[in-house]
């Protein structure tokens, strides 16, 4: 996995430190995801809540994300295991995570605000989640004025139907015009394991990588 990064950034000119590798480890258990981690992968993500919490008090020594569709009713939750939601597309659901941050600061039961990401429709389908990017930039400005969220970037899947490095393209030009008007919200979280190339290609600043890192089993189970 390693080689494909470092060669895909080689063909797109661009840095291999500039490529975050995040390890989803749904379905596997918690100790493929600490055998990641023993292996120097910090970054580790979920995509069900109910899933990810009992692994994330498991394998304290991962950075832990949210990178499934979520509803408002598990911000409380989510907020108490993840340092960043990948998946924010409404402002019904900052405002919760907002709140669900707050208190769970306030609790003790974490130290920082939420770093959130906006995920973002390529094809306008709302069955796949995301919002539809004419409305990105408002969403963006409801983030900032949101106590404990920090807005870190876009997030976003290829469309199946859809030539990745199309879609991929199109992210990067919402990315280019969040920018405009927030500079720090730079993160373009794209590219999974059949499609990593094409997203390093177009600016993705974090693939997010299952089958091709830990295969059709976990690395430790039996």
């Amino acid at each position: 996995m390693e080689d494909r990064i470092a060669a895909a950034c080689a063909a797109a000119g661009r840095a291999r430190d500039e490529v975050r590798l995040l390890g989803v480890t749904k379905t596997f258990p918690a100790s493929d995801a600490a055998l990641l981690v023993d292996l120097g992968l910090e970054n580790l993500a979920e995509n069900r809540d109910q899933e990810a919490g009992p692994k994330a008090e498991e394998v304290p020594g991962a950075r832990w994300h949210m990178v499934g569709s979520l509803q408002r009713n598990k911000a409380r939750s989510v907020v108490r295991w993840a340092a960043e939601v990948q998946s924010v597309d409404s402002a019904r659901l900052a405002d919760a995570l907002g709140r669900a941050t707050g208190s769970a600061r306030e609790a003790g039961e974490r130290a920082d605000p939420l770093d959130v990401l906006i995920q973002v429709s390529l094809d306008g389908d709302p069955a796949r989640g995301g919002t539809p990017i004419s409305e990105v930039a408002a969403l963006a400005d409801h983030i900032t004025h949101v106590g404990e969220l920090r807005l870190r970037g876009v997030m976003a899947v290829a469309p199946r139907e859809e030539e990745p490095g199309r879609a991929f393209a199109l992210l990067a030009q919402v990315s280019e015009q969040l920018r405009e008007d927030h500079p720090n919200a730079a993160e373009v979280s794209a590219g999974m394991s059949h499609d990593l190339e094409q997203a390093i290609t177009h600016g993705s600043t974090c693939v997010r990588v299952g089958t091709a890192l830990l295969g059709g089993r976990g690395l430790a189970s039996p």
